[in-house]
């Protein structure tokens, strides 16, 4: 419910702090007052276009602040305010607010926090309703058609919308898994040829740092088998070093007994004969690791060669070829069994398909239902609104399957023919302003308590009506503040005296500056203000007389 307004600097309105009450509340004054200027800066604080020429002459910015009560945790708003990041704590009211510069452009916030036009245009559709006699939104767009309906006939379109995403989601798996092997398909006979010759190859990883590794010992052996060869013929033979070495050393043992200082020679000796063995042992192991097989070397680097122009071919690394061969053959085994799983994709999207039509058609059935009440509902409320000979239908049409959502399969749509014989069409195109409002009010009584803003405003609903049929809007106008708050800018008394609040809109000037305020009006101003109403400029005896009769009726 919008509790507050605030005005400031918008084209008459200086200053102006307006706080509202639930209920119908009502708002008159002469023609050129400025009850447009209220409703436009309301508006700009919903989201509409920012027009420069809304700020007062001579001011650098115009503002205006709009306060409603704390939505439910249920409200679209609050799922629009957390959709977009905006925290509101629990009973903390929202506050919307908007700027334009004299020189173009405009911010907006919402309690405080900074946010597009967009989203205020969002909050606003799902806070306030303004109807008028040239609005295009809200009852007049079918758009929103199909969802009032369901709102009126508590239609569960959760089904309907489970049925198609899980039929959508089948489908597209389906698409995926035909792209997936019409592809692999077009590349049968590389694959098969590619897997081919990689498992013929037989690549392991980390086959190229162990086939490298290799060659570089053998080629260092290659380089080093000269000089390992002279080194250790000084040690192997009959006349090699070490055979001297043990011949000596056995010589001394025989004759160290008959001198003593021979022993230490012959400790040298038996040490140097231990670190010569030792010395011929690592070289024959040297040797043996540094051996030189012009056969293996070849191999290896024909192996080596090869793996590197197969990664190359391939365009990956060489330790990436073994799991290139795997993900290959996997594509293979895709294309033979292919078909299958298409098979079984196919027969879950059409099973999918037929689930969504079966609670496509149960939503239809209901919808076709609930249109029937509607239907019902609005005629009643014709005839008093003076539109006896109008008649009022509400279309539900099945849709082509291009058109399918998780909305179902029906376009819903009001029509409405106002005189007999006269073929039905859409409000829009066919009803006159003061038609077209009556329509809009025999409507929203109708589908009160099912959804939609909680604040409706109705701009001059009452135009071009008098007497009896300005009663009953007036009557039905204080039906629905029963269930939403209610703002009408109205001409008729019957209407006005219907009020729980009345504010008069005035227009003053001190000769140099022209400005616009809005009064609350007390019991006794009311009753000036309904006898104004009643009477043109010169409010009579009369006129109060009959202004009381209206609000002692009430």
């Amino acid at each position: 419910m919008l509790t507050n307004l605030s005005i400031r600097n918008v084209v008459l309105i200086e200053a102006l702090d307006l706080d509202f009450g639930s209920g119908l509340g009502v708002l008159t004054g002469e023609t050129g007052a400025g009850k447009s200027i209220l409703l436009d800066s309301l508006g700009l604080a919903l989201g509409a276009r920012a027009d420069s020429g809304l700020v007062r002459t001579g001011e650098a910015q115009a503002s205006v602040t709009a306060t409603f009560e704390a939505p439910r945790t249920d409200h679209r708003a609050t799922d629009l305010l957390a959709d977009n990041g905006i925290d509101l704590e629990p009973g903390e009211p929202l506050i919307i607010r908007r700027t334009v510069k004299a020189d173009g452009g405009s911010r907006a916030f919402v309690n405080d926090q900074a946010c597009s036009a967009a989203l205020l245009r969002d909050l606003g559709s799902a806070l306030v309703e303004i109807h008028g006699q040239h609005d295009d939104r809200g009852l007049l767009n079918p758009r929103g058609h199909r969802a009032l309906l369901d709102a009126y006939g508590r239609c569960d379109t959760g089904a309907v919308a489970h049925a198609y995403h899980a039929w959508r989601a089948a489908a597209d798996r389906l698409a995926e898994s035909r792209a997936a092997v019409e592809s692999a398909a077009r590349d049968r006979d590389y694959l098969t040829h590619a897997v081919e010759e990689l498992t013929r190859f037989g690549p392991e990883p980390g086959e190229e740092a162990t086939l490298a590794e290799e060659r570089a010992t053998m080629q260092k052996g290659a380089r080093l088998s000269d000089d390992l060869s002279a080194v250790t013929e000084c040690f192997t033979g009959s006349d090699g070093g070490l055979a001297q070495l043990r011949q000596a050393a056995r010589r001394l043992d025989r004759i160290v007994s008959e001198y003593e200082p021979l022993a230490e020679v012959l400790a040298a000796l038996d040490r140097a004969v231990i670190e010569a063995s030792e010395a011929e042992d690592r070289l024959n192991e040297a040797a043996e690791a540094l051996s030189f097989d012009p056969a293996r070397l070849d191999a290896i680097e024909t192996r080596l060669f090869d793996l590197r122009g197969l990664a190359r071919k391939h365009q990956v690394q060489p330790d990436d070829l073994a799991a290139l061969r795997d993900e290959m053959a996997a594509k293979l085994a895709a294309i033979e069994g292919g078909e299958e799983h298409l098979a079984a994709l196919e027969t879950e999207v059409k099973g999918r398909a037929a689930a969504y039509r079966t609670a496509a058609q149960a939503l239809s059935a209901e919808r076709q239902m609930a249109a029937g009440k509607l239907d019902a509902a609005v005629a009643a409320e014709l005839a008093p609104l003076k539109l006896d000979a109008a008649r009022f239908r509400t279309v539900v049409a099945p849709q082509e399957e291009g058109q399918w959502g998780a909305h179902g399969m029906d376009r819903v749509e009001f029509e409405i023919s106002t005189n007999p014989g006269a073929p039905f069409a859409p409000l829009v195109k066919i009803a006159s302003g003061g038609e077209l409002s009556r329509f809009i009010l025999a409507l929203k009584v109708a589908l009160a308590e099912r959804g939609g803003a909680d604040t409706l405003i109705f701009d001059e609903i009452d135009r071009g009506v008098g007497g009896a049929v300005a009663s009953a809007i007036g009557e039905r106008l204080s039906r629905l503040s029963q269930t939403n708050q209610i703002l009408v800018v109205t001409h008729s008394p019957q209407v006005a005296a219907r009020g729980a609040g009345h504010m008069l809109i005035a227009k003053s000037s001190d000769g140099t500056v022209t400005r616009t305020g809005v009064h609350a009006l007390s019991d006794g101003e009311r009753r000036e203000e309904i006898a104004r109403m009643l009477s043109g400029a010169e409010i009579t005896a009369e006129a109060r007389a009959q202004a009381e009769r209206l609000l002692e009726k009430l």
